[in-house]
């Protein structure tokens, strides 16, 4: 192998698999078999509820928002459901308008897996066009991309990784990258590993002049789906990621140059097994905090069915107009049942702009910790 040089595009990135002696051993096979377990109480946890889809805005705002904090896009949570009550073609700005713009990212991937029940460059481009609201792709082969140190003073302008360059070198890459993740016969590898794998190199790739954290990890977690290890986006991976920020751009860097996979690898399998485990208690949760709301409507009387309890837990923060249906159809009689939920204490409500939102305070409570 030549040797590594970060100023000197890094061509000579080598092709998926890893030699197996650089990362199976015990530990890894250990680690994997807790973290597969664990994915698996998550998966099975999720198809019991009467509808997996109350629970994705939540959890997936929650991964947007961290995600997005790994790339210091910062918001509050108060700010992030504020905006989330307001529709699509509402004036947003803002580091909020950042990680609507993940969230999106992640449904745009999640219906073309499904769609097409594998990893395409169509679906890969896709996504990191909803995370940048670009119409831009690959980056040119003769953009000069280099990744800097984060950091301030002298320490800015230092180069730490400069990523493959060259006519059709990216491209030769990705195509690469997509036949070790869609081709389970020639590349015969657990799929958890495989996404640890996949991640490094896509990169280290670094396929787009921007955006390839976020895009990166989405990925990870529409490979899951494609695996069938998840039915949909809830696992909260980014969550471990940001709270070990600095252990993750380490092992990722521990590879390039010096091969170091099996740290890495760990590090990954510890992020599955974390925040499955994470977000099967949040799961839990919520669906224990729904099942008291019914009870205390039901206990006073309120049409359960017609209000559409469901509604109350798709986010945070609800307008009258979220509650509109083939049952309620006037904006006054959503108001009237939402202020009978804040008078027995199950929602708050605050005025925005010129008109009155609700809040459910439980649920908020439960997403931020």
């Amino acid at each position: 192998m030549e040797k590594y040089d970060r100023n000197i595009p890094y061509n000579q990135l080598p092709p998926l698999p890893p030699a197996t002696v650089l990362y199976q051993d015990d530990d890894v096979v250990n680690k994997l078999t807790l973290a597969s377990r664990r994915l698996a109480e998550l998966k099975g946890l999720a198809s019991t509820l009467p509808n997996q889809s109350i629970f994705v805005n939540t959890i997936a705002l929650r991964e947007a928002k961290a995600s997005s904090a790994i790339e210091n896009i910062f918001t509050t949570d108060d700010e992030l459901y504020r905006t989330l009550s307001y529709q699509e073609d509402d004036y947003l700005e803002g580091p909020a308008k950042e990680i609507l713009h993940y969230r999106e990212a992640l449904w745009k991937g999640y219906n073309d897996i499904v769609a097409g029940k594998s990893m395409t460059m169509e679906t890969v481009i896709d996504v990191y066009r909803e995370v940048k609201r670009t119409h831009d792709g690959i980056r040119p082969y003769q953009a000069e991309v280099v990744i800097k140190k984060r950091g301030w003073g002298s320490l800015v302008a230092e180069t730490v990784y400069t990523p493959p360059r060259g006519k059709g070198v990216v491209e030769k890459k990705m195509a690469d990258l997509l036949e070790f993740l869609n081709d389970d016969v020639k590349f015969s590898i657990d799929p958890l590993l495989k996404m640890a794998m996949a991640h490094y190199q896509f990169e280290a790739i670094h396929p787009f002049r921007d955006g390839n954290g976020r895009t990166g990890r989405i990925l990870c977690i529409l490979y899951l789906i494609q695996k069938q290890l998840l039915d949909l986006p809830i696992l909260y991976l980014s969550a471990y990621i940001l709270q070990n920020k600095d252990e993750y751009y380490y092992r990722l860097n521990s590879i390039t140059g010096t091969l170091l996979w099996k740290p890495w690898i760990l590090y990954m399998l510890d992020a599955v097994s974390q925040t499955a485990e994470y977000t099967t208690d949040k799961i839990l949760r919520i669906k224990s905090l729904m099942e008291k709301t019914r009870q205390i409507m039901m206990d006073n009387k309120l049409p359960v069915a017609r209000m559409n309890l469901p509604k109350l837990f798709e986010q945070p923060y609800i307008r009258p107009k979220n509650l509109l249906s083939d049952k309620i159809k006037s904006i006054n009689t959503a108001k009237k049942y939402l202020t009978e939920l804040e008078s027995l204490g199950l929602l708050g409500k605050e005025k925005v702009g010129k008109e009155f939102i609700w809040f459910n305070t439980e649920l908020m409570n439960i997403l931020s910790d």
